[in-house]
């Protein structure tokens, strides 16, 4: 049996402040948008290119619990999605077949990557690994 891969898409944050978050991983790490769902003036949720996603939850009182789910690209969804039921203790969320909740807790989010071949080319990076020309 193979193991199947995947590698972390986003992380979904619930924020306060949804401007400040975005203004702040732009203008610091160069992350632009990449979708938002509402007007740009007033966005609900809002991902970057670099694996943010922020939730806006104006009443949020954290600080523990800020971070809402992990969104895992997986090479074979249905594969990972199997070998996640093999767990005692998941369990499945409202949101749909591939959103697990994990016995501590945690919510994961499965996304099928397009095309899949992409998440073995993904995890082939050395992201610690110097690079001068």
């Amino acid at each position: 049996m193979s193991i199947p891969k995947a590698y972390l898409e986003h992380v979904a944050f619930w924020v306060r402040d949804i401007h400040w978050h975005i203004k702040f991983f732009h203008d610091v790490f160069g992350m632009t948008m990449r979708e938002v769902h509402g007007s740009l003036e007033r966005p609900t949720l809002y991902w970057t290119l670099g694996g943010m996603q922020f939730i806006a939850q104006p009443d949020f009182a954290g600080p523990e619990g800020r971070m809402a789910h992990l969104g895992m690209m997986c090479e074979d969804m249905e594969a990972a999605l199997a070998a996640a039921w093999r767990f005692d203790g998941v369990s499945e969320m409202p949101q749909g077949r591939n959103w697990l909740r994990l016995p501590d807790g945690l919510a994961v989010e499965f996304i099928q990557a397009s095309p899949a071949k992409a998440v073995g080319e993904i995890l082939a990076i050395n992201p610690r690994v110097e690079t001068c020309a």
